[in-house]
């Protein structure tokens, strides 16, 4: 467990710079109101003056990883903006995380949480997405960036070498001539050099971008719902 010894004085701030040292460190199981009180070096009750339980910390950490996000702005074409936005939020999620399961999940939030979204609905409806399509839009980039997220945190693997040693430790145990997709897979894809599962990130991104570039042309009385 990280220690956050300081001689500073003890403060909100300074709680949730805790808190987040210890969730980054050993996932947000780790984190208590004890454990957290211990990395201050302070007694629990201490920790109780700036908040009044774990569900308090929850609200303000998510509201700390929303912070690191870019906030995307009108000054830019609206692709740009939730590319710019996607890429920062991926990056955030990486540094932390034990975030995923909470990002959606908070019915306090915090100030940096509520401007994010805010800030991300004006650039599409200033873009010209009505309303409803404005919802489709913001759901399916969001669900598709905390759903890569996820999946990236949860590989056994990190980089192209200890994909490719994952990969050549699986087929290994193939029975000859099982599974012929997933071995070509393998052999053609994840085994050439290069490869990087992150890659596919922009890929993913790039598809619903242009899929939401062309239903915004769509007039709103003939557009079909998929």
């Amino acid at each position: 467990m990280p220690s956050v010894t300081s001689r500073s004085p003890l403060s909100r701030d300074r709680v949730i710079a805790a808190a987040v040292a210890v969730a980054d460190a050993d996932g947000l199981s780790a984190l208590t109101m004890r454990s957290l009180a211990t990395s201050l070096g302070v007694k629990p009750m201490s920790v109780y003056h700036y908040f009044s339980g774990k569900d308090e910390i929850l609200d303000a950490l998510v509201d700390v990883v929303f912070a690191e996000i870019e906030v995307p702005t009108d000054r830019e074409d609206w692709q740009d903006a939730m590319r710019h936005r996607a890429h920062s939020a991926r990056e955030a999620l990486r540094r932390h995380p034990w975030v995923l399961p909470l990002m959606e999940s908070r019915l306090h939030a915090g100030p940096a949480t509520l401007g994010h979204h805010d800030a991300v609905l004006g650039v599409l409806l200033d873009a010209g997405f009505p309303m409803p399509e404005t919802a489709h839009a913001y759901s399916v980039l969001d669900a598709y960036v905390y759903g890569f997220a996820l999946q990236e945190a949860a590989l056994p693997f990190e980089g192209s070498e200890e994909a490719a040693n994952v990969a050549k430790e699986m087929t290994a145990a193939f029975a000859d001539g099982a599974y012929p997709h997933l071995v070509a897979f393998s052999m053609q894809h994840v085994l050439q050099p290069g490869y990087d599962y992150g890659a596919e990130f922009d890929f993913g991104l790039e598809l619903i971008l242009a899929a939401l570039e062309r239903r915004r042309h769509i007039p709103l009385g003939v557009r079909r719902e998929y």
